[in-house]
């Protein structure tokens, strides 16, 4: 059994991988941090886990997670980095669901997140836990930045074409749209019900902090240098991030459809739709899944990818997990076998 740690158990990021990993058959969970509910039931603040685990919250300061195998951090930007240079000295295996080291750069991430970072000696060995772009090298790592949610479902809609070189990456661009839950688990005025219901709005156009990761991503899928325009966008639902990609073809007589339904033929959680057929978050809610589809609108020299995922999920917690059973010589699939809930 692999011997699990999570840090920073209390969101929505937490509770989902607290789901995920309470069912899988090769996790045992050891240990879960809270300095806020320290003592706390699981159970008592999630009770969708009643009947599951008997665990209670530990404060940080109390927590042996160097007898982990793994330590997965649900925490925001600049928890784990504090914590992670002395777990992977003690040679515990890291997947690191916050921001702090999916950028290699690390002026660049000092610049978006507005600090310095304290550890940038590790931006350049963590592996960046994209699966469908980086498995083998996910397999070996110590460290897993897990990619956020909009540059996960930007990246695997713009992946097939800019590895193939067919669209310009000089014009791209991302207009995506997000759940409440993606904002995390608190209070605040504009994730009210009365603010965010009954409304659909854009944030973070003149920049957004994902915005230097998707970048990077697609630089590594081509010998180019790619710039998107990307716009978030908050949709008033619980979960789920809906994304329309947009570029421009240089080769307008490829056949897209197989384009990508070659290139994910092997890759479990992505499902690439029969033409014509378009994706809804709906079908992926609760599952560790990605679904596209591909047109090119009245036969012009513009195609149009659709991506959705579950921002807690193939966004985050699911996505993590996929990392866990890479490192660990699992089936990529274990504990993720979850059948997407509908309605």
């Amino acid at each position: 059994m692999i011997k699990v740690g999570i840090v920073g158990g209390t969101g929505y990021t937490g509770v989902e991988l607290l789901r995920l990993l309470l069912r899988h058959a090769s996790a045992e969970l050891k240990v879960i941090t809270s300095r806020g509910e320290a003592g706390r039931r699981l159970d008592d603040l999630f009770p969708n886990l009643r009947g599951r685990t008997d665990l209670a919250f530990t404060d940080p300061s109390d927590a042996d997670l160097e007898s982990c195998d793994v330590v997965f951090f649900a925490t925001p930007h600049n928890v784990a980095m504090q914590s992670v240079p002395s777990l992977v000295q003690a040679g515990v295996r890291v997947v690191d669901l916050s921001a702090d080291y999916r950028l290699r750069n690390v002026s660049v991430w000092e610049a978006w997140y507005g600090e310095p970072h304290s550890s940038p000696e590790l931006c350049q060995t963590a592996v960046y836990g994209l699966p469908e772009r980086n498995r083998d090298a996910i397999i070996s790592a110590q460290l897993v930045a897990c990619p956020g949610c909009y540059p996960t479902s930007v990246q695997l809609g713009f992946m097939p074409l800019l590895e193939q070189g067919i669209i310009d990456p000089s014009q791209l661009i991302a207009s995506s749209a997000s759940g409440a839950s993606g904002a995390g688990r608190q209070a605040k005025i504009p994730g009210l019900l009365t603010e965010a219901g009954e409304s659909f709005k854009a944030y973070g156009v003149s920049g957004h902090r994902h915005l230097p990761e998707i970048e990077q991503g697609l630089s590594d899928m081509t010998i180019e240098s790619p710039i998107l325009t990307f716009v978030p966008h908050l949709v008033p639902m619980s979960r789920g991030i809906h994304s329309t990609l947009f570029a421009k073809l240089r080769d307008v007589d490829v056949d897209l459809q197989a384009l990508f339904e070659a290139r994910y033929a092997n890759e479990p959680f992505v499902d690439v739709l029969p033409a014509g057929q378009f994706p809804e978050t709906r079908s992926v809610r609760g599952a560790n899944t990605c679904q596209i589809s591909i047109t090119v609108p009245q036969g012009r020299d513009t195609v149009v990818v659709t991506t959705v995922i579950d921002n807690l999920v193939k966004g985050a917690a699911g996505q993590a997990v996929q990392a866990m059973n890479l490192m660990f010589g699992l089936p990529e699939t274990a504990g993720l076998d979850v059948i997407a809930l509908m309605p």
